[in-house]
C-alpha cells in the first residue's frame, strides 16, 4: 500500500466502528446516494429531452442504455479493481468521472456530447456501489451488519424515489440541464470530503488485470444487456440491430468469460472470482435478488409511462407517484437491518415478497379511469415489499462468502442487478407492446395501452410467486450471531 494512503488501524471486525470507519461509511453512502439519483432522474426526462434535442424516440433511449451497458461493462471489474487499487484512491477516480461526467451534461451543445457525459457518468457509478458494498462488509461486524445495510437501503431506496420527482420539478421550472446542473455541486463536495476523509480499509494486491478476460466480459454482459435493451426497442420499432446479434455474441463471449475466470481462479487471478457462487445462501440469495430487480425496475418504467400516457399526468405528478414509496422504504430501512440483526432474514423476506406480490397484482386492475391514489398505494406497498426484502438478501448474502472474496462477491451482486433491470425492462415493455399492437382499439389509444399495461403486471403477478418460493431457503449466514 502506497505511504500516501492513510489507513484506519482498528481490526476489522471489533463490535464498535472507530472514527475513522464511521467517516468513511457517511462519505461513502452520501457519495452513493448522489450516484444512484442521478440513475432515476432521467425516467421523465427521455420525452422531453428527444423534443429539445431534436432526436427521434429511438435515438433518445440511448441515453438509457448507453448508461445501463456502460454500468453492466465496468461493473464486473470492480471486484479486480477494489483488490488491486487503495480504497482512497478508488473513491476518488469514481467521483472524478462521475462529476466530470454531470459537468459535461451540464454544459453539453447537443445529443452527442450528453450522450458520451451519460458514459462518464456511468462508469462513476458502477465502482462506487461495489466499493461501498465492499468495505461495509469489510468493517462491520456480522452481528451489526444488517442495522448498516439498512442504512444502504435508505441510499437504494430514496434516492431512485427523489429522482423522477426532482427531474420532473425541475423540467417545469429551469430546463434539462439543470438536472445535471444540481447535482454537480453536490458531487463535487462528496469528492473533496472523500478526497479529506476517505481511508483505505483492506491490504491490496499487486495481480495484474488479464487482457483476455476484459474483452470477453465487454462483450458478454454488454452483449447481453444489449441485447435485452434491444427486445424493448424492437417492440417499439426502434432497434437497429436484429435482436438475435447480441444474444449470439453476449452468450458466446459470455461463455469463454466463465471457462477463463474458473481457470484463473485456482491462482487467485481471476477479474471475477466465480466462487462465489459455492456458498449456497449467496447463490439463492442473488436469484432473489434478480427476480426482485426484474419486477422493481420494469414496474418503475411502466407506472411512469402509463401515468403519462393514459392519465396525461405532468412530469412532476408523475414523479411524486414514486415519493411516497421510496420515502417509506428509506424511512424503513434502519429498523429492516435492526430486526435482521436479532430474527435473521427469513422473518422479513417471506412477508416483503409476499407485498411485492400483492401490490404487482393490484396494478392488474388498472383502467383508463384508474386514479392517481391507486397507483400511489400500490407503488408505496411495492417499496415496502422491496425494502424487507433487499436488504436482507443484500446482507445474508455477502456475508455467506469468503472475507478475501467480499469484492467479487459485490461485483457479481451489481452486475446481476444491472442485467435483470434490463431483463425487467426488455420483458415488460415488450410484453406491454405486443398486448397492445394487438388489441381491438387502435395501438396508441389509451385503451390498447391499459390492455397491455394490464398483461405486463400479469407477467409481473407470476413472477413474483417465484420469488416467494425462493425466499423461502433463505438463512442467516453462520458467523452472524442472532441476538436475544
Amino acid at each position: 500500500m502506497s505511504p500516501a494512503e492513510p489507513r484506519a488501524e482498528s481490526p476489522p471486525h471489533a463490535e464498535r466502528l472507530s472514527r475513522p470507519h464511521v467517516l468513511l461509511i457517511a462519505v461513502l453512502l452520501v457519495a452513493a446516494f448522489v450516484v444512484v439519483l442521478n440513475e432515476t432522474v432521467m425516467s421523465v426526462a427521455i420525452p422531453v429531452l428527444q423534443t429539445e434535442l431534436g432526436v427521434a424516440p429511438s435515438v433518445g433511449q440511448w441515453l438509457t442504455t448507453a448508461f445501463m451497458l456502460t454500468m453492466a461493462v465496468v461493473i464486473p471489474l470492480t471486484g479486480f479493481l477494489i483488490q488491486r487499487i487503495p480504497t482512497r484512491t478508488l473513491f476518488v477516480l469514481a467521483m472524478s468521472l462521475f462529476t466530470g461526467g454531470t459537468l459535461l451534461a451540464f454544459v453539453s451543445p447537443g445529443f452527442a456530447v450528453l450522450l458520451l457525459a451519460r458514459v462518464v457518468q456511468a462508469c462513476g457509478t458502477a465502482i462506487m456501489l461495489p466499493l461501498l458494498m465492499t468495505t461495509i462488509m469489510t468493517i462491520v461486524p456480522p452481528a451489526r451488519r444488517g442495522a448498516m445495510m439498512g442504512n444502504i437501503s435508505i441510499v437504494i431506496a430514496v434516492a431512485p424515489a427523489l429522482g423522477p420527482t426532482m427531474s420532473g420539478f425541475v423540467l417545469d421550472h429551469f430546463g434539462w440541464r439543470w438536472i445535471f446542473g444540481l447535482v454537480a455541486p453536490i458531487a463535487v463536495a462528496a469528492l473533496v470530503l472523500g478526497a479529506r476523509y476517505v481511508v483505505s480499509v483492506s491490504e491490496t494486491t499487486s495481480a495484474r488485470v488479464d487482457l483476455v478476460s476484459v474483452p470477453l466480459a465487454v462483450l458478454g454482459f454488454g452483449g447481453l444487456v444489449y441485447g435485452l435493451a434491444g427486445v424493448g426497442e424492437s417492440a417499439e420499432g426502434g432497434s437497429g440491430v436484429p435482436v438475435w446479434v447480441p444474444f449470439v455474441v453476449g452468450a458466446a463471449a459470455m461463455a469463454g468469460f466463465v471457462a477463463r475466470q474458473l481457470r484463473l481462479q485456482r491462482h487467485d487471478r481471476a477479474l471475477l472470482d466465480l466462487r462465489v457462487f459455492a456458498a449456497g445462501q449467496f447463490s439463492i440469495a442473488v436469484v432473489a435478488m434478480l427476480l426482485g430487480m426484474a419486477t422493481m425496475m420494469g414496474t418503475f418504467i411502466i407506472i411512469p409511462y402509463f401515468a403519462q400516457t393514459v392519465l396525461v399526468l405532468d412530469p412532476l405528478q408523475t414523479g411524486l407517484i414514486t415519493l411516497p414509496g421510496g420515502l417509506l422504504m428509506g424511512l424503513a430501512g434502519p429498523l429492516i437491518g435492526r430486526i435482521y440483526d436479532r430474527r435473521g432474514p427469513r422473518v422479513l423476506v417471506v412477508p416483503g415478497a409476499i407485498l411485492v406480490s400483492a401490490a404487482v397484482w393490484m396494478l392488474t386492475a388498472v383502467s383508463t379511469s384508474t386514479g392517481i391514489g391507486y397507483l400511489l398505494v400500490a407503488n408505496t406497498l411495492l417499496c415496502l415489499g422491496l425494502a424487507a426484502t433487499f436488504t436482507p438478501l443484500m446482507t445474508s448474502g455477502l456475508g455467506a462468502v469468503d472475507e478475501h472474496l467480499y469484492a467479487h462477491g459485490s461485483a457479481v451482486v451489481g452486475t446481476f442487478q444491472q442485467v435483470a433491470g434490463a431483463a425487467g425492462t426488455a420483458l415488460f415493455v415488450t410484453v406491454m407492446t405486443v398486448v397492445a399492437a394487438g388489441s381491438s382499439a387502435p395501438e396508441t389509444s389509451p385503451e390498447a395501452v391499459t390492455e397491455g399495461v394490464r398483461a405486463v403486471f400479469l407477467v409481473g403477478g407470476l413472477v413474483s410467486f417465484v420469488l416467494i418460493a425462493a425466499c423461502l431457503f433463505v438463512r442467516k449466514p453462520k458467523d452472524a450471531v442472532l441476538h436475544a
